[in-house]
């Protein structure tokens, strides 16, 4: 971003400011899910629905080392991979699951286009019944094209199969939920990267252009920034919206017994929002949070448990060294000891002592380190929300 258009970003949190003010027509009620079981369950499965922080290994393909054989691959997972210990390389999802002496596995696994099923199952055909991972890098709530589904010449590269889709993926493998199912659904992460990088910072950019060249007055710089918070709040909405459709049709009405929805973080706080300007960083506080609003409504009455990670991260933030960690600022994998077609992502991030590739940063701990890289948590990072997920499961009776 040129320095010639920052001292016009200053002006934006007047302006996003009054988006949230009391006369937006797409502010919520005060809906909450309601009714969900209250009586510990019997799980013998955790059926998983996501994106990147519930991502089990679905591009572990685009990590292989090119000339080993066997195969070698760097990473796998968008966070600390590999390394040692026994939560090495794992995600929240995982850690849950080992928790209640459960296993769970990928439920597809490619790139570019290409992908297996249920891979585990080639090799160790009695854990076909683990393949309930569904999330992936990149997926969307109902679009399949998602964040990352092509790469910079236009070819496919991510699956980015939607929630939508891998909710159909389970139903037509399994025909129903069951009783048994500890059900676990976390999304709406990339509809925020794709409103703020696709549309929202573009404008933003183009209105502060105007303004400073004097095409535009000042009240119509804030009006445009206006406008263009609002369409991304929208799209937010249309987001919640369907995701609630998604678990009220698709899952409750299909058996789902134990069903627990995540809320999103706040974005403003990550390491990669850190790099922004000042003015920018308020709409990844408050596309979040209108997701949230809305999920919550549309779930009014719904028998689904939200685990609120939310307010973890915000607590996690606040108290660092309460939670064990020594830093919440710094990536622990270091892009500069990646390939450089990972561009900095976890995914390519192996943490392995002596290890080729090692990408861990000098002096970086995976687990007293928070994040990964700008946006996803080490194992440490990833622990702290199984291990508040636990706790609230426990809450609801669940556990």
């Amino acid at each position: 971003m040129k320095n010639t258009k920052v001292w016009a970003l200053s002006l934006i949190t007047a302006a996003l400011l009054a988006a949230c003010g009391g006369g937006d027509p797409y502010v919520p009620g005060n809906g909450s899910p309601s009714g969900a079981p209250t009586t510990k369950g019997q799980f013998s499965a955790v059926v998983s629905f996501g994106d990147s922080l519930s991502d089990l290994g679905a591009y572990t393909p685009a990590t292989a080392i090119p000339g080993t054989s066997p195969t070698v691959y760097l990473g796998g997972k968008f966070t600390t991979n590999f390394g040692s210990g026994a939560t090495a390389g794992t995600v929240w999802v995982e850690n849950i699951a080992a928790s209640l002496g459960l296993t769970i596995t990928p439920a597809e696994v490619g790139f570019a286009g290409q992908s297996v099923k249920c891979p585990i199952a080639l090799t160790v055909p009695a854990l076909a019944k683990t393949c309930t991972g569904y999330g992936q890098g990149g997926a969307l709530v109902t679009n399949a094209d998602g964040y990352g589904h092509l790469d910079a010449n236009g070819q496919p590269a991510g699956l980015t199969v939607p929630v939508k889709t891998q909710i159909a993926n389970h139903l037509a493998t399994f025909g129903s939920f069951k009783d048994s199912d500890l059900i676990l659904v976390s999304a709406g992460f990339n509809e925020v990267f794709v409103q703020v990088e696709k549309y929202y910072v573009p404008a933003v950019l183009d209105a502060s252009d105007k303004l400073k060249n004097g095409n535009i007055t000042e009240d119509a710089f804030k009006n445009r920034v206006f406008s263009a918070q609002t369409d991304a709040q929208l799209a937010m909405k249309t987001a919640a919206l369907d995701l609630a459709d998604l678990i009220r049709t698709q899952i409750l009405a299909k058996g789902g017994k134990y069903v627990a929805v995540t809320t999103l973080i706040d974005m403003a706080l990550t390491p990669e929002a850190m790099l922004l300007p000042a003015g920018i960083r308020p709409i990844l506080t408050t596309l979040p949070e209108t997701f949230e609003l809305w999920l919550r409504e549309s779930l009014n009455g719904q028998a689904v448990q939200v685990l609120d990670f939310h307010s973890v991260f915000a607590d996690i933030m606040r108290n660092p060294a309460g939670y064990g960690f020594a830093n919440i600022s710094a990536p622990a994998c270091d892009p500069a000891k990646m390939p450089a077609a990972a561009k900095g992502s976890a995914l390519f991030c192996n943490t392995t002592p002596g290890a080729p590739y090692n990408a861990l940063a000098a002096g970086a701990d995976v687990n007293t380190w928070f994040f990964a890289d700008l946006n996803h948590p080490s194992t440490g990072g990833y622990k702290a929300f199984s291990d508040a997920g636990l706790k609230q499961l426990k809450s609801f009776g669940w556990l």
